[in-house]
């Protein structure tokens, strides 16, 4: 057995197969990926690592198990796949995670091929546990799948607490002992037992307060955009000899020293190693984002992007459109038992919809450029866009102000 100290949890136990993988190459490379990316160019504190997170998840999920009284291979199993839930990411975490499935049609959870090679698959094989059956779990399947990967998975758990202690924000602090306590299964589904709705609700509020703080915080937005663009240049450029499936098993070392050694991302690679980054030209609310925008394709964006580098006179690289997905929040499915029936939280708690509302009112559609061009893109942008932002006000347009249109657009 092993002992390490944690940041979060204090002292966590290691034994069994997570012992055995404690020191394989695959989950030794998530000491080198951050957990939060470029939100360090934010909060310079932000530098806690995939490793330390995976050992957190592992903590939770023994804790969660021996209160649901599960032993056994079945432990063993989930053990390895809270271990183990990240070892399909690449470098930068979530960042280019959308760069690589639309290469590989694979996402950071889909571990079945990477679990059966290599370090893991001898080390679950040792331990009589079928690789595809632990790469089920990572994937969210069966019973205890909802368990590593689910609305009530001590994955959540983990980094909300993990992400706020290492930024210094005080919005991700939840109950995450009385969580697991309270956890139990009512018909095959991982729900939280009578009398937890506000339990239940403070995982919501802690995560509908995280992200416009931290995890889309406009600085992290412009980063994460710039970080994405210099990475599909160093995946087009021959130079490189790079292909999406060899930068999955990359870490952040390895992409930075990549982008700089790569003349097609030399530029991005100065801006972001000394935080040079494009400001923002547009900043627009979703009200004001004309239908079929929000929905479109990357190649569509793309288009876009040239379009407005086209009407504002400047070279394409030096425009970023950034449009998020709609909002959304899949907590609200979060099973509750209420007077002896499951209810999702959705349908129980009135503050659903008041953080739906909040989301929705926090939602941005963003342009970025070198800040000497912004007004130039800001205002091809507004007619590319055909964004309705006339006689309304587009937020922070230009650093702590917030600009009418008349001062935006000539």
């Amino acid at each position: 057995m092993k002992t390490i100290k944690d940041s979060v949890h204090d002292h966590i136990r290691i034994d069994g197969v997570a012992h055995a993988l404690l020191d394989t190459p695959e989950l030794q490379r998530l000491r080198n990926i951050r957990q939060l990316g470029t939100v360090s160019l934010v909060y310079p504190s932000a530098n806690h690592t995939r490793f330390e997170h995976s050992l957190g998840v592992y903590h939770l999920a023994c804790e969660a198990l021996e209160h649901l009284g599960v032993e056994g291979r079945q432990a063993e199993r989930v053990h390895a796949a809270a271990l183990l839930h990240d070892v399909g990411h690449g470098p930068f975490s979530h960042n280019l995670e959308s760069i690589t499935h639309r290469r590989t049609g694979r996402y950071h959870d889909d571990v079945h091929e990477l679990l059966v090679e290599g370090d893991v698959g001898a080390v679950l094989r040792e331990h009589d546990l079928e690789p595809a059956a632990v790469a089920d779990l990572v994937a969210g399947e069966g019973r205890f799948g909802q368990l590593v990967s689910g609305e009530l998975d001590v994955d959540r758990m983990d980094y909300l607490v993990r992400d706020a202690h290492h930024t210094g924000v005080p919005y991700g602090t939840i109950d995450h002992g009385r969580l697991v306590r309270e956890l139990t299964f009512a018909d095959g589904e991982l729900v939280l037992d009578e009398g937890n709705v506000q339990s239940a609700e403070s995982l919501l509020v802690a995560r509908a307060l995280m992200n416009p703080t931290v995890y889309s915080h406009s600085v992290a937005r412009i980063s994460k955009a710039m970080l994405r663009r210099a990475t599909e240049r160093l995946l087009e450029s021959p130079a490189a000899d790079i292909d999406a499936a060899t930068l999955q098993r990359m870490d952040d070392h390895d992409l930075i020293v990549a982008f700089r050694s790569c003349e097609a991302t030399d530029e991005f690679s100065r801006r972001l190693d000394q935080r040079d980054l494009f400001k923002r030209a547009v900043w627009a609310e979703i009200d004001d984002v004309p239908g079929g925008i929000i929905e479109a394709d990357h190649e569509t964006i793309r288009e876009f992007e040239r379009e407005i580098a086209d009407a504002a006179g400047v070279d394409p690289e030096r425009v970023i459109l950034d449009v998020p997905g709609r909002p959304s929040m899949t907590e609200s499915t979060t099973r509750v038992m209420v007077n002896g029936d499951v209810r999702r939280l959705g349908e129980q708690s009135p503050l659903v919809e008041a953080l739906r509302a909040a989301q929705y009112s926090q939602w941005r559609l963003g342009v970025y450029s070198p800040p000497e061009l912004r007004d130039r893109v800001g205002r091809a942008a507004v007619a590319v866009l055909g964004l309705d932002i006339d006689g309304g006000l587009v937020s922070e347009v230009r650093d702590g102000l917030d600009a009418t249109l008349d001062q935006f657009v000539e």
